[in-house]
């Protein structure tokens, strides 16, 4: 994946504790999220773009990187993935900052008029205007609801997989039955043995898959050859050990309850999106979604808009179409917060000098 990022202004601006002064703060990386640094940056305003995952892309990558896309104006089919890296590649021009892997947990306006924006990692900014562009809410994975088991996350628990290395030579179970349970047993039952896990058991509630077929198959394969097991049943509660997980209680379709000793635990259970702290930010919402204007998708609060599928209007349709559509007329409606004393035109990407020079691709000349 290509990232234009400038590591650099978020670094600094980090260990000074200082907010960073912007123009426009994007909250959500995904295409919508994308398509908005562009239609800011033809207005000459510049864009930070804040969103809880570690890449940009957001629903399209994590969810359905490699499943196509029909609907998307005279591309007649991409993958999310391909999708993403056009999108990156079109914003490139204009240098945007991403602060990747971090929650925005408060918005505030100041006394200025300007909005005060902090994220879970300490970033902070100064912001003329702010954009909702985080879908249906960032994703969080979906946990396993057994009382007490929660004061092992990250230690032995683990809904996502950073560093695939800590896992090698443990006995590890699997929970799950999508692509991320059964790839990450795949991986962890033949990878080079340096890497393998001592011992993988693929736990899933029942005997069918949402994962791909292939992957079904290989896991059967490799069940034969005794390389992992597969169990059908349910985690109904863990064991202990000198204040350290030591197994879980699976209880199978058959009722009776049976014992697996692990060193981990890992589980996929999808995600789940949260609307998280936008719910108390005081803007007008109907149904978990921020209600807009239909000229210029600003919401309740002055500065702030909203655009893609976490906005709401009669007629809403949520598709990525509309959300670009959205995200060209907020950006004319931003322009009069960041230039409130210029008239801004519009402007055509096909003849105009001024946006070939911001883009720095050369005026054609027609005789």
């Amino acid at each position: 994946m290509h990232m234009h990022t400038d590591p650099a202004i978020s670094a600094a601006a980090r260990s000074e504790g200082q907010p960073v002064e912007t123009d426009a703060v994007i909250i959500g990386a995904g295409p919508v999220g994308l398509f908005q640094v562009f239609e800011l940056g033809l207005l000459e305003i510049k864009a930070h773009v804040v969103d809880s995952l570690a890449h940009p892309g957001g629903q399209c990558i994590e969810l359905y990187p490699d499943k196509p896309i029909y609907d998307i104006p005279a591309v007649p089919v991409c993958t999310g993935r391909e999708l993403t890296d056009s999108l990156l590649k079109q914003i490139a021009p204009f240098h945007p900052t991403f602060h990747l892997g971090q929650d925005v947990t408060e918005v505030r306006k100041v006394d200025d008029g300007r909005f005060f924006v902090s994220t879970s990692k300490a970033t902070s900014f100064l912001t003329r205007t702010v954009f909702l562009a985080a879908g249906v809410g960032s994703f969080q994975p979906r946990t396993l609801k057994v009382d007490g088991i929660e004061r092992f996350t990250d230690s032995q628990l683990f809904y996502r997989v950073k560093s695939p290395d800590q896992f090698a030579g443990k006995n590890l179970v699997i929970v799950g039955g999508g692509d991320s349970a059964l790839d990450w047993a795949l991986h962890f039952a033949t990878t080079e043995e340096a890497h393998r896990a001592e011992s993988v058991v693929l736990l899933h509630r029942r005997e069918g898959f949402r994962a791909a077929p292939s992957s079904v198959a290989k896991m059967h394969a490799l069940c034969e050859q005794h390389a992992m097991q597969f169990v059908v049943g349910q985690v109904s509660g863990y064991e202990e050990r000198a204040g350290c997980l030591s197994g879980i209680k699976v209880t199978g379709n058959d009722g009776i309850t049976r014992r697996l000793p692990l060193d981990a635990l890992l589980v996929f259970f999808g995600l789940s999106p949260k609307l998280g702290p936008i719910a108390d930010w005081g803007l007008a919402l109907e149904r978990k979604q921020v209600v807009v204007d239909t000229e210029k998708f600003e919401t309740s609060i002055p500065g702030m808009f909203a655009v893609g599928d976490i906005n709401t209007y009669p007629g809403k349709k949520k598709l990525i179409l509309s959300g670009f559509h959205e995200a060209a007329l907020a950006a004319f409606g931003a322009a009069n917060y960041v230039f409130p004393e210029k008239k801004v035109h519009l402007q055509y990407t096909t003849t105009s000098p001024k946006l070939h020079k911001v883009l720095g691709v050369e005026t054609p000349v027609f005789d």
